[in-house]
């Protein structure tokens, strides 16, 4: 997938257009500056429920009109907050374990060209493309090389799961498993959070479920996403201290 907020520049790689292009050494961390939480899919909630708040956002709606959902690891309490990026060194550190699949792809991404068809793209903007140092993308006859290879490869797995977790969202959407939620927090310091414009599980709802429903999420997967999030939401102290500890340094 292209993220705009990722993906500043992206371009449809074309072997003759960018064949003397090279890619030096990566740091794809570095673009989640200023982002407070970024997209996951559906199969890194295990390791993203371990250490982030996972949360629903809005997403615009498909082709028949249908609202469409993303689900997000949240990194900050406020907008352009990042609590996990250490910018303090030469390069931007991530203080985190986990990192999501689209931003370990950066500075690749799949485009879609249309209904059916995706083209791997770049995000031209990146540091990291240079025509005088790094590793070729393409060798002399204008065929891949294994670097290519590797990110085109792993890029096409992402995307593959980018469109399980659209057809997840659209599941818990059309059950009405989700509603609008708020999460107000003090700081040790006194200073009022109010965190909202997400949606989270509908409790009423979900204890409503008839037998069929259970055992439809169930044999889907979708029970165990829904308790990945319920669970994450643990994570959300984890946030405060983190802020609360990163603004104390600051000061």
């Amino acid at each position: 997938m292209i993220h705009p907020e990722l993906h500043k520049q992206p371009e449809a790689l074309d072997r003759q257009q960018h064949k003397a292009l090279k890619l030096g050494p990566v740091n794809p961390v570095a673009a989640l500056e200023g982002l407070n939480a970024f997209f996951i899919t559906t199969v890194e909630f295990g390791d993203v429920a371990k250490e982030y708040p996972i949360l629903f956002l809005p997403a615009g709606t498909d082709e028949q009109g249908q609202p469409q959902i993303a689900p997000v690891a949240v990194f900050g309490m406020v907008r352009n907050e990042n609590l996990f990026l250490d910018t303090s060194g030469e390069q931007p550190r991530w203080a985190g374990r986990y990192v999501p699949a689209v931003v370990r792809a950066w500075p690749f991404g799949m485009g879609r060209l249309d209904a059916e068809n995706y083209a791997l793209c770049i995000d031209r903007s990146a540091p990291a493309f240079s025509e005088t140092e790094g590793q070729p993308l393409f060798t002399e006859a204008g065929e891949p090389t294994d670097v290519l290879k590797e990110y085109h490869a792993f890029t096409e797995r992402v995307e593959q799961e980018v469109e399980r977790t659209r057809m997840a969202g659209r599941k818990l959407m059309e059950m009405k498993l989700l509603q609008p939620k708020r999460f107000d927090a003090t700081m040790p310091d006194g200073e009022k959070m109010t965190m909202d414009g997400f949606l989270g599980l509908d409790e009423d709802r979900w204890r409503a479920l008839t037998d069929a429903e259970i055992l439809d999420l169930h044999k889907s997967g979708l029970a165990m996403l829904v308790q990945l999030h319920q669970l994450s939401l643990s994570n959300m102290g984890l946030l405060i201290e983190r802020r609360h500890g990163v603004a104390a340094v600051r000061a």
